[in-house]
């Protein structure tokens, strides 16, 4: 196979939005420090929504981006709080996936902690090909050929046989 074609976990983003700044936000940066041993940081809003009490500026929400082979042992636990069980619809057309948790608790190896209480949170998978940073780059930057694009379909495949995970069955 074609080294530049094979799919690979560019990085995890692990988001947790309170709505509010304050006690709760600060629970949910160190919940977010605990699980990826990384240091989280504040979201801001940049909106004005007076009906929610929300004002441009406002911290709401906390999020901690893990890349690496950290990213891969992070996703298999995650996936395992889980049940390696996610929907089809969780799926962009770029093969990038997310998923909730209700409870952080249902992580193995995480441990309750009682300053922290009970959050749930958000885990947003992005995945890539070799030779995406032509896009990115500063300098002369290019285009990804469609062809190079990871479909929706190559993203549940690569999920599928690199973690073992089933696609759950949509209700209707």
């Amino acid at each position: 196979m074609n080294v530049m074609k094979e799919i690979g976990i560019e990085k995890i983003t692990l988001n947790i939005g309170v709505g509010e700044p304050g006690e709760k936000l600060d629970k949910a940066m160190k919940l977010l420090n605990t699980l990826s041993e990384s240091k989280s940081v504040k979201t801001v809003t940049m909106k004005r929504i007076p009906d929610w009490g929300i004002r441009a500026g406002l911290p709401i929400a906390a999020k901690v981006t893990i890349r690496g082979k950290k990213a891969e042992e992070l996703l298999s636990r995650m996936l395992q709080a889980v049940n390696n069980m996610i929907k089809e619809r969780k799926f962009d057309k770029n093969g990038n996936f997310s998923f909730g948790l209700d409870e952080y608790i249902k992580i193995p190896d995480s441990k309750y902690d009682p300053d922290v209480g009970i959050i749930g949170l958000e885990v947003a998978v992005t995945l890539r090909r070799k030779g995406y940073r032509v896009s990115k780059r500063r300098l002369k930057p290019g285009k990804i050929k469609a062809t190079h694009k990871i479909t929706k379909e190559e993203g549940i495949n690569f999920i599928k046989n690199k973690f073992g995970i089933k696609l759950e069955e949509e209700e209707e």
